[in-house]
Parts: C-alpha cells; sequence; structure tokens
C-alpha cells in the first residue's frame, strides 16, 4: 500500500513537470502521447502514509499511538478528520499532523481489523480539500489464549475385546490465537486420566492402549483429556471429560443355573404342550444371547424336544409324542445349552458348566378309553334292516382295565335309526332310504363301567361313518316338465320336443333310459337316440284345432336296473296356430284347460274360511259393545234419578247430577211420588238430620206442597252447622263455565223470610228462567204462603 502511494505522488509529480515545460515556450518539444494531458489542467494531489498496525492487548499507558495520516495538499489552514464506525471512540486523529491514536486496549480476538476514511477539509468551510480515502489499522496478535474444547463431555463407544489401536473417537480444542502466526494456536493433546487404558495423539484422536477390555469386568471408562498450547500457556478450561463405553460381542456361553432339574408331568399332557422350563445365564446383553438347548445323552431324543424362548432364553421342554404311564414312568437325559453365534476367540473357559441333567417324572392318571380305529366305515343295502350293521370296539388304557359302555349321542341320530349293543354292535332299526340319506354319521361315545355298571371317569367318542347302498327301487322319469307345441299345419317328421329322463337311484355313465309310447294311435313318432333322450316328432302331419287343442301322449320311461323299473310321464303337446314362417302366433293354456288342481282348491278354501271366522268375530264384538252400552246407558238414567248431594253444582250448564223435569212435573201439578222417590235418595249424612213433617192429604196433588218442601228443606239447610248444606236446589256457589251470570250465593238467606226480591231473574235470559219460577213471586205461591 506504501509504494503504491510513492508511485502515484511521483507519477503526479511527473505530470506536474510536463505540464510546466509545456507553457514555457515553442522550443520545448511537445510530447505525441494521447495521454497527455491539456496545460491548464490541475496537479494531482494525494494520500502519502505508511501502513496502520498496532499490537493487541498492548500494556503501555494509553492512548496507543497507531501511525500518521498525510495528504499531498499543504495548506495552512488545513485539517485531518477521520470518519468511521470507531472513529471518535477507539480512534481519534490529531487535526494538524495527522496522527491517529487508539483510545482502548485491542482484542484481535475481537476484532481483528477496523476499516476508517481519512479526509482533509479546509478549517473554515470544512469542505474537502482532496478526495477521502479508506485505509485500515490492523491488530497484531499476541498469544494470550489457551485451547478450549468444542464440548466439555464426549461420548463415545468401542467393542470390548478390540484390539491396541482401535480407534475410539477424535477430539477437538480451539485455539482463539491467530493460526496464521507460528505457535500461537499450535494445540497439543494428552490423557490426565485413564491414560492405562487408552491413548491420544496430537491431532486429538484417542486410541485403545489395551486388547483386553471386557465389557462383563467394567462396561464404562472415564477419560479425562487436557488441550495444552504449543508455547505453554495453560488454564483450567482446557480439559474435557470422555465418556467410553464398551459395546458388547458375544464372547460367552450360556451357563445352566441348575446342574440338574426334575419334573413332574401327568400322562395325559398334550404333544406340543410345555412340561418345563430350562434358565441359563448369559453375562452378554441380550441381543447377543443365542441359546440353542440340545439333547445330548439318552434315547429319548425323538421323544422330547427344547425350544428356545427367545424374549427370556429359556428352553421350553415339550413332548413329541403322547406320554403313557403303563409303559414308562421315568425318562432321563442329558442336554447342553450352546450359542452358534460365539465368537470362540474371545471365550473363555465355561467347561462342563454349560451341561445338565434332566429327570421327568409320569404321573397316572385316569385316561378314557381308546378307540381301535381312528374311524369306522360300515355299509348297508337301503330297504333292509341287517341282523348287524358293523362293530366298534374300545378298550381301557388305565391298569383298572374296566368294562366299556357304549352309545349313540342323539344329536347325530336324530331319527333314532339306530341302536348300539353294549358289545359295541351297531344296528338299524328302521329300512333306509338311500334317496333321502345316503350317509348316516354317528358319534359312538365310550364310557368306562364300574362294578354297578355306571359310567365313570371320562368318555371317548369316535365318528362311526355308515354307507347306504343303491338299489334299483325308483322308477325314471321326466329330468324338467314340458311345454310342447306344434303348428296345426306341422309336417311330417317335423321335431316337436326332444325329451330326458333321470333317476333318483346311482345313474351308470353308459346309456340307462329307454323311451317308449304308450299308446300309437297318435300323430307323433317317438325316436330312442340312445343317449338317455328321444325325440317326439309328426307322424302324419296336419293337425285340426277344431277337434283338439291338446293332445296327451303318454310315455314309457324304462331303466337297465335289475329288476328293471318302468315310470310313466305325460306330456301335454298345445296346437298353436302358426304364421307361414312356421312361427307360433297363437296357443291356448295348458293351465285353463287343466282346470284347477285340488291344492289351490284347498287354498281358496281356507282363506274363504279365514274371512268368516274374522267376520264372524268382528259381528258378536259389535253385538257385546251395544248390550255393554245399552247397560251403561240405564245405570246412567238410574244415576239422573238418583241425585248426589256430595258435589256442588255445575250451574245451569250441569244436566248431570239430576233431572230438572222432575221439578218441572211439580210446577205443573204433576204427581209428587217421583219427588219423594229423589228425595229419599239423599246421602247418609243428611238421612241423620231431622226429617221433614208429613204433609196433609189436603196438599198432595197441588204446588203447595213443592213451595212447602223447598221452604222446609231451606230451613234444615239454614239451621244446620254440621255439614254443608245438601238442598235439593244445591247450592249455586259456582255457576257453570258458559255462564255469563256471576256467582248466586247471596241467595243462601238465613230464614225462610226473605225480603230480596227475586224477580229480576226474569231479565237474565232464558238460563235462569227455572231460578226465577222458583224464586219469582208467583200468586199461586204466594196464596199458598
Amino acid at each position: 500500500m506504501q509504494r503504491l502511494t510513492e508511485l502515484a505522488a511521483a507519477l503526479g509529480i511527473f505530470l506536474g513537470l510536463l505540464a510546466a515545460a509545456a507553457m514555457a515556450g515553442p522550443n520545448l518539444p511537445q510530447l505525441d502521447t494521447p495521454n497527455m494531458l491539456p496545460a491548464h489542467h490541475r496537479q494531482k494531489r494525494d494520500w502519502i502514509w505508511n501502513q496502520m498496525h498496532i499490537d493487541e492487548e498492548k500494556n503501555a499507558s494509553l492512548p496507543h499511538y497507531v501511525g500518521k495520516i498525510k495528504s499531498s495538499v499543504n495548506r495552512k489552514n488545513a485539517k485531518y478528520v477521520l470518519q468511521g464506525e470507531f472513529a471518535g471512540t477507539i480512534f481519534r486523529v490529531n487535526s494538524d499532523s495527522g496522527d491517529v491514536y487508539a483510545f482502548e486496549r485491542l482484542d484481535r480476538e475481537k476484532v481483528p481489523e477496523y476499516y476508517l476514511t481519512a479526509l482533509i477539509v479546509d478549517k473554515e468551510s470544512n469542505k474537502n480539500l482532496e478526495r477521502p480515502s479508506s485505509f485500515t489499522v490492523k491488530v497484531h496478535d499476541v498469544n494470550d489464549n489457551w485451547p478450549v474444547f468444542t464440548s466439555q463431555v464426549f461420548n463415545a463407544s468401542v467393542p470390548e475385546m478390540s484390539a491396541m489401536g482401535t480407534s475410539v473417537i477424535r477430539v477437538t480444542a480451539v485455539d482463539a490465537d491467530d493460526p496464521t502466526v507460528d505457535g500461537h494456536a499450535t494445540v497439543m493433546y494428552q490423557i490426565l486420566k485413564g491414560n492405562e487404558y487408552f491413548n491420544i495423539d496430537n491431532s486429538g484422536l484417542i486410541l485403545t492402549k489395551d486388547k483386553n477390555l471386557d465389557r462383563e469386568t467394567k462396561a464404562e471408562y472415564k477419560v479425562v483429556v487436557e488441550a495444552r498450547d504449543a508455547q505453554g500457556l495453560r488454564g483450567e478450561s482446557g480439559t474435557a471429560t470422555v465418556m467410553i463405553r464398551l459395546e458388547d460381542i458375544n464372547d460367552n456361553f450360556p451357563i445352566f443355573t441348575q446342574s440338574t432339574y426334575t419334573f413332574s408331568v401327568p400322562e395325559d399332557i398334550r404333544v406340543g404342550s410345555p412340561l418345563g422350563f430350562l434358565s441359563v445365564e448369559d453375562p452378554d446383553e441380550p441381543q447377543n444371547r443365542m441359546t440353542k438347548y440340545s439333547i445330548i445323552q439318552g434315547e429319548y431324543r425323538d421323544t422330547f424336544t427344547i425350544e428356545t424362548d427367545p424374549n427370556r432364553n429359556e428352553g421350553i421342554i415339550k413332548p413329541t409324542k403322547p406320554l403313557d404311564y403303563e409303559l414308562i414312568q421315568q425318562y432321563t437325559f442329558h442336554i447342553e445349552a450352546t450359542d452358534p453365534t460365539v465368537r470362540l476367540g474371545y471365550l473363555s473357559s465355561t467347561a462342563g458348566k454349560n451341561k445338565a441333567k434332566i429327570t421327568i417324572n409320569v404321573m397316572d392318571v385316569d385316561e378314557p378309553p381308546v378307540f381301535q380305529r381312528r374311524f369306522y366305515h360300515f355299509q348297508i343295502p337301503e330297504n333292509q334292516k341287517k341282523p348287524l350293521i358293523g362293530t366298534v370296539a374300545a378298550r381301557d388304557p388305565d391298569k383298572a382295565q374296566r368294562s366299556i359302555g357304549y352309545s349313540i349321542r342323539k344329536t347325530s341320530d336324530r331319527g333314532q335309526f339306530f341302536r348300539i349293543t353294549k358289545q359295541g354292535g351297531i344296528y338299524n332299526e328302521k329300512e333306509l332310504d338311500r334317496e333321502i340319506h345316503a350317509w348316516y354319521n354317528l358319534t359312538v361315545e365310550a364310557n368306562e363301567l364300574d362294578s354297578r355298571g355306571n359310567p365313570v371317569g371320562k368318555e371317548s367318542i369316535v365318528q362311526v361313518h355308515i354307507e347306504v347302498l343303491d338299489e334299483n327301487d325308483s322308477p325314471p322319469e321326466f329330468a324338467q316338465p314340458y311345454e310342447p307345441k306344434v303348428c296345426e299345419n306341422a309336417a311330417k317328421g317335423k321335431l316337436v320336443v326332444q325329451i330326458s329322463a333321470t333317476d333318483k337311484d346311482v345313474t351308470p355313465p353308459n346309456p340307462k333310459f329307454k323311451f317308449a309310447l304308450k299308446t300309437e294311435d297318435s300323430n307323433f313318432t317317438l325316436i330312442n337316440n340312445h343317449d338317455n333322450t328321444a325325440n317326439i316328432t309328426v307322424k302324419y302331419g296336419q293337425f285340426d284345432r277344431e277337434q283338439a287343442k291338446f293332445h296327451y301322449l303318454p310315455v314309457l320311461i324304462s331303466d337297465n336296473g335289475v329288476p328293471s323299473l318302468t315310470g310313466t310321464g305325460t306330456l301335454t303337446v298345445a296346437v298353436c296356430k302358426c304364421n307361414e314362417q312356421g312361427e307360433f302366433t297363437f296357443c291356448e293354456e295348458i293351465a285353463a284347460q287343466a282346470g284347477v288342481s285340488i291344492q289351490a282348491l284347498v287354498a281358496i278354501f281356507l282363506c274363504i274360511l279365514t274371512i268368516t271366522v274374522i267376520t264372524l268375530l268382528i259381528i258378536l264384538r259389535r253385538r257385546l259393545r251395544k248390550q255393554a252400552h245399552a247397560h251403561s246407558k240405564s245405570a246412567l238414567e238410574i244415576h239422573e234419578q238418583l241425585v248426589t248431594y256430595d258435589e256442588e253444582g255445575g250451574g245451569e250448564m250441569d244436566t248431570t247430577s239430576y233431572d230438572v223435569s222432575v221439578l218441572n212435573s211439580v210446577r205443573g201439578g204433576g204427581t209428587t211420588k217421583p219427588l219423594r222417590s229423589t228425595m229419599d235418595a239423599r246421602p247418609a249424612v243428611y238421612s241423620q238430620m231431622q226429617k221433614p213433617p208429613r204433609l196433609g192429604p189436603e196438599a198432595h196433588g197441588g204446588p203447595s206442597e213443592m213451595a212447602t218442601m223447598i221452604e222446609v228443606k231451606k230451613d234444615e239447610a239454614d239451621n244446620d252447622g254440621g255439614g254443608p248444606p245438601y238442598d235439593t236446589l244445591h247450592i249455586y256457589g259456582y255457576e257453570g263455565s258458559e255462564s255469563i251470570a256471576e256467582s248466586l250465593s247471596s241467595l243462601t238467606t238465613d230464614s225462610s223470610n226473605s225480603d230480596i226480591d227475586y224477580d229480576f231473574l226474569n231479565d237474565w235470559g232464558p238460563r235462569f228462567k227455572m231460578l226465577a219460577e222458583l224464586y219469582g213471586s208467583d200468586p199461586r205461591d204466594e196464596l199458598i204462603i
């Protein structure tokens, strides 16, 4: 940078000299240079100073001299100015001399370089006298930092029993000093703890030092590593801890926890069921435990097997054959536990510890009877009753050798076609029909019997399959219903229909059926095809629909059984009208000619019977309802005559509590007998009150009797303090829901001599007409009173 500045200054001086020579006179030679500046061009000026630098962390007193900035401008009124992020704070300049000073101690690890801008301006106008120039203050490094690890704790792993020099992990420490300065950032490593098992090189790579690192002895190591500065600086932060875990390898054989195992099992244990468990110890981790169990001594390798439980590494002993106490009561053999994946090169001596002795004691149990066969198959011809179909046999496998009883499960012989004897003989109780059931699958039970013949212990079952052999007992018949049709103008030899037959009996593969017409007096011919089919053709041709619209052909069908059976099927051939192309245009329906079948008649009769019964039930129900309604109506009429006095009247709208016509009849001079009957029907409480005096004979038959009776009842009601006023006229304290009048409770007076004039009731409308007549001023009433 300094040299470039010097070259620029020299070039400026050279150009200035050239300009002066051009202005001196024409005698001077002119430079034929295209880059020559004109004579009036201003001389170029530039900054002149050396490159600046300063050491970090200087111990001298502040401020620290950094350097000098200088411009080619040489004027007394010029001053130097610094600009930049750190100008005026860390760095300042002497405005007259251009000396630059640092007012803080610098740290290269924080800021290695500072970028500033130098200006020279006029002191009065502050205008730039030269273009600003940027420069850099570089901070020189000193070795003032020790190495620091990137992490305080490192985790690593290495397989156990690894060879010496096996790489484990590389640790890294960083020195913040300048790496370009020799020795400042160089790091040296050493192990402070754990160096008897591991080494570390200058690059920070940790290596194994011992080839016998056994995880089963010690699974983890704690190694302390120090990072040291090459020039001797040390500090507490220059250490780190490395946790090294040994990875497990399969280097151990499984060892039995016991030298002898004894198991007791019942003889009826199922094949393949566990009868005992073998436990071993393997110091390896679970993923490296691959124990395999095997029988090495003994003659029972084919009787038992030992499987390995992958989750628990246990051996599971299972029988491969049924055990029989009556044959063998004890099994003894030796087993071995191995690991096929173990690394034999690292295997420690465990001779004899991976072998054990097994003893299995078989316990006697009451076993069910054992049939001689797994199933039985018997045959019997159909339509016969044989003395004996077959015999089943079972025995008691126990030493007791009890007798055996047999029975057929009812669920397998619901029709009770068979029976079985005490000796196991099976007989058929009924003749069997192969066409109904060709096979019968019976379940026969066998039970041990005590001395009294009662079943004891467990039972056994066996399947007995009885095959019913076929006999030729079913005549052949049509394979399907046929509805043949023929044109009335059909030609001779015209095919009407091809028929085939079927037989419920067993049909051999060769042709079996023969066909023939029962009568030859027809216009049809039957031709046997000798393949269990036959063709019906027109014999003469031309049919007359006027004479017969249907022709009935009885066909004889014979089989080749021994003896041969013959069946008869009838074909109903409809004679139809056809067009010129021989297509059917009109045919009579066979069902219409055949009439109604018996089944249809029965169905129709049942429907008519059902409808008749339902109609009778409806009529009977309506009649019962009418009788009940008449009975309730009669009771209602009696209720209207027998007034109930234990409830208040509902006003003039209440017409269900008493018969108003009784009062009207009294007013009209009718007989008083119904009135007495009505009044005698008062409640029991009222019957205990004082009875009204009997009226004289002269009062009978006139209106005065009614008026006298009303007055008597009013007096009794006014003077009775023990109960509500049960008078024949009721207390109208509450009018009906449709009454426009308010309460008439004011009519209940203390005596019969009331001064109230009730003639206003005549003005209240027809609903109060009856009260107006009872309480109004009637001339006849005044005369009687």
